[in-house]
């Protein structure tokens, strides 16, 4: 998500920061920064936490995004905060972020493993082609989520964007990935 938003509106992700590929820059007249951890996936929070208090940034002008199995392939879902819904990704951001969960988060729906699957191999196998498709058109929609976020406010951005998901959702609940 951040290289294609990083990309469709010319924010270069060319320096290193606090363990993460970082990008600044602004949309329209709105200060972006963006950044995409190094770290491992489940240690995330060591790039964000050191980031946010760097740039002394208020958690409620945060957002992160991080996958998420009980979506379906393909459905975002932009929320206020909350908890880490056993995502050991946010557990580590919200313990770097000194246990505040007070920030933003887009999640981008992966779906769940098949059958018995092992999670963690389902976590981390490629997408199939269905899967793919699903997951560029999100980060299509994502990007247009984003761009309304920042021109009117989260409240606004999640009630008018998680309706028009809440359908896509029941559609894609019924067809196979």
């Amino acid at each position: 998500m951040i290289d294609v938003f990083a990309e469709s509106v010319g924010i270069p992700m060319n320096r290193i920061h606090c363990k993460a590929v970082f990008g600044e820059g602004f949309v329209g007249d709105i200060p972006v920064f963006l950044a995409k951890p190094q770290t491992y996936m489940n240690l995330s929070g060591e790039s964000a936490g050191p980031l946010a208090a760097y740039y002394k940034l208020p958690l409620n002008r945060v957002l992160v995004f991080h996958d998420d199995m009980n979506l379906p392939c393909g459905v975002l879902r932009l929320r206020h905060n909350g908890g880490n819904d056993s995502h050991n990704g946010l557990k580590s951001v919200i313990y770097h972020f000194r246990g505040n969960r007070e920030f933003a988060r887009l999640r981008i729906g992966i779906g769940r493993p098949p059958g018995q699957m092992d999670p963690k191999a389902f976590l981390l196998q490629k997408f199939n082609n269905t899967a793919q498709e699903r997951i560029d058109t999100a980060l299509q929609e994502g990007i247009g989520a984003l761009k309304l976020l920042l021109s009117l406010g989260l409240s606004e951005t999640a009630r008018h964007f998680n309706h028009e998901q809440k359908y896509k959702h029941i559609r894609l609940q019924t067809m196979p990935t």
